[in-house]
């Protein structure tokens, strides 16, 4: 089942939304001499600290594993890197201050959005947090990715790509194989494509709308094969065994967006949801793929 514009960018929003990006700006910290104890600044474990950073999301580090899904791909400070639908800023928080230390670049690639839309309104809401800050985010390049789109940036211009927790939503959009396709053409050779993604297991036939939210990695495996990419490693540091996939309203029952309903209805004040919030955040799949050359 392919999902309509209006209905994707309504699934998007109710599982992606910007709104909560960061806290109110925070300046970035005055230069000073080390502290025993304290990270450098502009080291990783320095931007993972930071207090900039809010709560909800230095909440889901025990989860997302931010050190070792980074430093898995093999991104380095120096490097261009494109975040596909960063949503929240989840990542946004962690790379855009440590690469503006390196003298790298972080390109937000945004959803592509109607001028006046509520995708465009959370757009320009997470423009204006970066921006008010750019001694502690640097700046910021600005791309999008949706239907109507071409490409993400100059062909060979980035060293990295990722898709973090998205691409479920590029397959009930109908534009899976456009997003492989882009982050082919954009990438530098050898350059890496990093992947997050809700797991689903293996034996049924996959979704291809991904209802639930789950994808098969052999499937993700075959979309990014037939874009052209070679495949590297993958790594279970992001796994869940405690998720067994079986959740009332899909992967969104659990930790962090809770739905005690369907999606799109009144939240359900009866509904329990603690069974979801001991199983804590999904079941990962973390995979590296590599343009040739």
């Amino acid at each position: 089942m392919r999902l309509n514009r209006r209905d994707w960018l309504r699934r998007i929003g109710m599982g992606g939304a910007v709104a909560a990006l960061l806290p109110a700006c925070t300046k970035a910290p005055e230069e000073e001499a080390p502290v025993p104890g304290k990270p450098e600044e502009g080291s990783l474990i320095w931007a993972i600290e930071g207090n900039w950073r809010n709560a909800s999301h230095r909440d889901r580090d025990r989860f997302r594993h931010p050190i070792e899904t980074i430093e898995f791909f093999g991104i380095d400070p120096r490097d261009t890197v494109i975040d596909v639908w960063p949503g929240s800023g989840y990542m946004t928080g962690i790379l855009a201050p440590w690469l503006a230390r390196g003298k790298g670049q972080y390109v937000a690639a945004l959803i592509e959005a109607a001028e006046g839309s509520d995708a465009d309104t959370l757009n320009a809401q997470y423009k204006a947090q970066l921006d008010a800050d750019k001694k502690l985010y640097g700046d910021i390049t600005y791309t999008a990715f949706g239907p109507q789109t071409t490409g993400l940036g100059d062909p060979a211009s980035a060293d990295c790509v990722l898709f973090l927790l998205t691409l479920h939503d590029w397959m009930a959009a109908g534009i899976a194989e456009k997003a492989f396709a882009d982050a082919f053409g954009v990438l530098k050779p050898g350059g890496i494509l990093g992947i997050e993604q809700h797991r689903a297991d293996v034996g049924n036939v996959q979704d291809p709308a991904a209802t639930n939210g789950y994808v098969q990695e052999p499937f993700v495996k075959q979309l990014a094969s037939e874009a052209g990419f070679e495949f590297v490693e993958a790594s279970e540091i992001n796994a869940n065994p405690k998720d067994n996939k079986a959740h009332p309203f899909g992967v969104w029952t659990l930790p962090p967006q809770r739905l005690t309903s369907p999606r799109g209805e009144p939240p359900n004040p009866e509904f329990d949801g603690t069974l979801y919030e001991s199983i804590g955040e999904s079941d990962r799949m973390t995979l590296k793929f590599k343009k040739p050359g």
